[in-house]
């Protein structure tokens, strides 16, 4: 059998490891440095701040570039975001996440880079995680959330 792999999946797929390798280079998989950062009121380890401001500083000059093409190199047009109503389901969603950031010091992202390590308590994260997001899809049937304005 032979396999074929897309330009866009390699694509994808170091797009994919070099996200992960700067969010292990950046500390954002230590779940300490993470709870750091949100203790604004104690001992607050303000670094992450630069890696918010160099992802900002790479992001927005690249997107007006990007956006200025007609269409991404890998899909035919562009899919950007629709706006969102605020209802019960995206607060109590963005509340869930913020409570387990804050207790537990990992997001989705991190905490796949983070699983590699095999740490119970990272497995754990992202079976629930998994899960959740399991649940969500069979509810809603994979509907993308409902658009309209706020």
């Amino acid at each position: 059998m032979v396999v074929r792999i897309a330009t866009r999946d390699l694509v994808s797929l170091a797009a994919g490891v070099l996200f992960g390798v700067g969010l292990g280079i950046s500390g954002m998989t230590n779940p300490a440095k993470i709870r750091g950062f949100l203790d604004v009121t104690g001992r607050w380890d303000a670094s992450l701040l630069f890696v918010m401001a160099g992802a900002i500083a790479v992001h927005l000059p690249l997107r007006r570039i990007v956006l200025r093409r007609r269409a991404p190199l890998f899909e035919p047009c562009f899919h950007p975001p629709l706006p969102t109503r605020i209802d019960l389901p995206l607060v109590a969603g963005s509340a869930l996440f913020g409570i387990g950031w804050g207790l537990l010091g990992y997001c989705p992202g991190p905490a796949v880079v983070a699983a590699a390590t095999l740490r119970p308590v990272v497995l754990v994260f992202v079976a629930a995680m998994v899960a959740g997001m399991a649940i969500y899809w069979a509810r809603t049937r994979g509907r993308a959330p409902s658009a309209g304005p706020s």
